[in-house]
C-alpha cells in the first residue's frame, strides 16, 4: 500500500510544480481531476485528440517517475437539468476513454441523483420512508433513472478494460455501503466504490465495520478525516447545512489525517483494508477548512507515511 495525493488542493501549480512537490514529500502517485466538479487542472481530455499533448503529459509523468492511481470527473452525471446531466455524462466517458490511453484501471465519480420526476428542474435526494410520497419518488429514480443509466455506463467503461469507483457521498443516490452494493448488484462488478471514510463518520457509520461490508467493492480509497463537535451535535445533527467555514458551529468538519482521529485508529483502518484485500493507494484529499492546503497536505503525508503497510508481510511459519 501506499499514499498518494488527489490533485486539484494544488490546482495553482503547474503538473511539473505538482510533482516536484509531491516528489519531495516521498509521494510518487497522484490521482488526477479531469473535469466535473474537482476541474481538469492537471489532466486535460483535449489529450485524446492530441498526441504532442498526451506525449508532454506522459513525459513529465516519467520525469519525476510518477503514477497515476485514478483519473476522477466526480460529477452528477443523471442531474434532472438537461444541460447539467449530459455534460458530466460527456466528462465521464471522456475520462475513460483517457484512462484507457494511459492504462490507468479507475475512474472515481459519483453515483449522482436524479430529480423527483421527468419535468425536474433539481435533484432531489430522499432521505426518509414517510410521507409515502418519498418513496414513490425513491421507486422511480432508481427503476426508471439510475439502473438504465449505471447498467449502460457500466457496460461502456468495461469495454474500455477501466472500473468506476463511486465515492459514497450523501446528496446521491449511492451515500452509504447498502446503496453502494444495491447500485452494485445492478450494474455489476465493475462498478465498485472510492472509499472515503470521512464521509463515513458524519453519518454515524463505523468506517472500519464498513470495510467488512464492502469487501471487494472497494476499488481505491481517499484519506481524509472527520471531526465531530459534540456540544454542536445536540442541534442539529449531523445533517448539518451550515457553511463548512463556519467550523465553531458546524456538528462536524472534514480534518487532515490524524486530526479527527489518531494514529492508532488510522493503523487499524489500514490493516483492515488490507485484510480484505485492499493493497492500492490512499489517495490524500484536503478538504480541512482550518488548515491551508500546504499545511494539510505536509500532515498528510507525514502522518500516512509513517503508517502505510508497504510491503506484504512474510508468511508465518504456522502457515
Amino acid at each position: 500500500m501506499k499514499v498518494g495525493v488527489f490533485t486539484p488542493l494544488l490546482s495553482q501549480l503547474s503538473l511539473d510544480a505538482v510533482c516536484q512537490k509531491l516528489s519531495a514529500l516521498h509521494i510518487n502517485t497522484i490521482e488526477l481531476g479531469t473535469g466535473n466538479y474537482p476541474g481538469g487542472a492537471h489532466c486535460k481530455l483535449s489529450m485524446l485528440d492530441s498526441p504532442s499533448e498526451l506525449s508532454a503529459f506522459k513525459a513529465t509523468l516519467e520525469k519525476y517517475q510518477m503514477s497515476i492511481s485514478a483519473l476522477s470527473c466526480h460529477g452528477n452525471p443523471i442531474h434532472p437539468d438537461k444541460k447539467i446531466g449530459p455534460a458530466h455524462h460527456d466528462v465521464s466517458k471522456k475520462t475513460i476513454l483517457l484512462a484507457e490511453k494511459l492504462s490507468v484501471p479507475v475512474v472515481v465519480d459519483f453515483s449522482g441523483c436524479p430529480g423527483d420526476g421527468p419535468n425536474a428542474k433539481y435533484p432531489n435526494w430522499v432521505t426518509c420512508p414517510w410521507p409515502p410520497d418519498f418513496l414513490d419518488i425513491l421507486k422511480w429514480q432508481w427503476d426508471d433513472v439510475v439502473t438504465p443509466f449505471w447498467k449502460e455506463h457500466a457496460k461502456f467503461a468495461g469495454d474500455h478494460g477501466v472500473k468506476v469507483a463511486i465515492e459514497m457521498h450523501p446528496g446521491f443516490v449511492a451515500y452509504n455501503p447498502e446503496t453502494m452494493l444495491q447500485l452494485r448488484s445492478i450494474a455489476g462488478e465493475n462498478i465498485g466504490c472510492n472509499y472515503d471514510p470521512s464521509h463515513m463518520f458524519w453519518q454515524g457509520i463505523d468506517p472500519i465495520a464498513a470495510i467488512r461490508v464492502l469487501g471487494d467493492a472497494i476499488f481505491h480509497v481517499h484519506a481524509k478525516d472527520t471531526q465531530i463537535y459534540s456540544s454542536n451535535l445536540p442541534k442539529t445533527g449531523v445533517l448539518d447545512t451550515k457553511p463548512y467555514t463556519d467550523e465553531k458551529n458546524r456538528s462536524w468538519i472534514f480534518r487532515t489525517c490524524g486530526y479527527g482521529h489518531g494514529a492508532e485508529w488510522w493503523k487499524e483502518f489500514v490493516s483492515t483494508l488490507r485484510m480484505f484485500g485492499y493493497d492500492y493507494v490512499l489517495s490524500i484529499e484536503h478538504e480541512d477548512s482550518l488548515m491551508s492546503p500546504e499545511e494539510g497536505l505536509t500532515k498528510a503525508s507525514q502522518f500516512l507515511n509513517e503508517i502505510v503497510i508497504k510491503e506484504k508481510p512474510a508468511a508465518a511459519w504456522w502457515v
